[in-house]
């Protein structure tokens, strides 16, 4: 769904210093969304808003000290109850 290409661009770092760090949680995600909103991932590929909640999860998993987790916590949990109502309209 997201490359590491496009990870280090969202979290803005150059390199490649930090990409086994990266790799494994942009491999949590789609498990994470399928398991919190019932989205398979071949339903998170062609979906916008996976893409984006995908991006925010990164975030804050990444480096949650350096984050406003509050704020990002809440854009999670509306994306994430977005992508539940999709994948119930799909199913």
């Amino acid at each position: 769904m997201i490359t590491v290409e496009e990870a280090r661009e969202y979290l803005r770092l150059d390199g490649t210093d930090n990409d086994g760090i990266i790799s494994p949680l942009l491999d949590a995600i789609p498990g994470y969304i399928e398991l919190t909103t019932g989205m398979t991932a071949a339903q998170q590929a062609s979906e916008p808003l996976a893409k984006t909640a995908s991006k925010f999860l990164l975030l804050l998993w990444y480096n949650p000290e350096q984050a406003d987790v509050e704020k990002i916590q809440r854009v999670i949990d509306n994306l994430l109850k977005g992508l539940s109502a999709l994948a119930t309209v799909s199913n």
